[in-house]
């Protein structure tokens, strides 16, 4: 994976100021609503585990069908970042998400190191969580309280797909790709893209941010070994069908599972 500044006399000034403006109109806003949203939570009288961090909850309450619009409105629109990276590297002439290895030509062996991964990491991270929960140091996820209607599953797998391109396509693959073409060190590159992913998840509380942390690390260094964010996509996405499907079907049913 070629680090060069695109041509056309691009500089470093441009370089840095587009990484900043991708940032900011993504996961870097995200990381500030999230540091913000849990000074909001440690502020708050009682403990972070008797608070809960909602995700995929209801837009219209009572209105299914408008509810469908707002969720697949919501999706959509996050995807976004995701375009307008594709259409800046696609103008560096070297085919767009297929430099950051974001495409079908490796699609089985992308299929099964992300099996692989989320097996590796999905337990772990589910124990991390419950320790981190049971210390105080996190709040209760409560990863969705959709309505009981049919498009409720099909809405949390679309969720996990799209919160799972958005950020390996950004935070692993264009971030590593931009901030190798401004000369930063690998070190420095792997501690900026891993700090990156905890910072939005900081919403969860200290467990939130750490633990995504240490993923990212894993993330980053499995990228540089393969090339490939294919892998890394698959896995996420494997990773969030399971916490979103998953406590849709066992809150309530299991004694371990906290719910709120």
């Amino acid at each position: 994976m070629a680090d060069s500044l695109p041509d056309r006399g691009t500089s470093l000034r441009i370089v840095r100021a587009e990484t900043v403006l991708v940032l900011a109109l993504s996961l870097g806003a995200s990381g500030v609503s999230a540091l913000i949203s849990f000074v909001g939570s440690l502020t708050k009288p009682g403990g972070l585990k008797h608070q809960a961090a909602n995700l995929n909850t209801s837009y219209a309450p009572g209105r299914p069908w408008l509810d469908l619009a707002w969720q697949l409105f919501g999706i959509a629109t996050a995807l976004v970042p995701v375009a307008l990276v594709a259409h800046l590297l696609l103008r560096e002439g070297t085919g767009g998400l297929r430099v950051i290895g974001f495409d079908r030509t490796r699609l089985w062996p992308d299929l099964g190191r992300g099996a692989l991964i989320a097996a590796g990491i999905g337990s772990a991270g589910l124990a991390f969580y419950l320790a981190a929960r049971a210390a105080g140091g996190n709040l209760t996820v409560v990863p969705e309280s959709l309505p009981d209607v049919w498009w409720k599953y099909p809405v949390l797998i679309l969720s996990a797909l799209q919160n799972s391109v958005l950020e390996e396509v950004i935070v692993v693959g264009y971030l590593l790709r931009r901030l190798g073409q401004l000369g930063w060190t690998p070190m420095a590159a792997l501690v900026a893209s891993a700090v990156l992913r905890g910072s939005y998840h900081l919403y969860q509380g200290i467990g939130g941010f750490i633990g995504n942390m240490v993923m990212g690390v894993v993330f980053v260094l499995l990228y540089r070994r393969w090339q490939r964010v294919g892998p890394l996509v698959v896995a996420h996405t494997l990773l969030d069908v399971g916490a979103f499907v998953g406590y849709a079907l066992l809150a309530g049913k299991v004694s371990w599972l906290p719910t709120m």
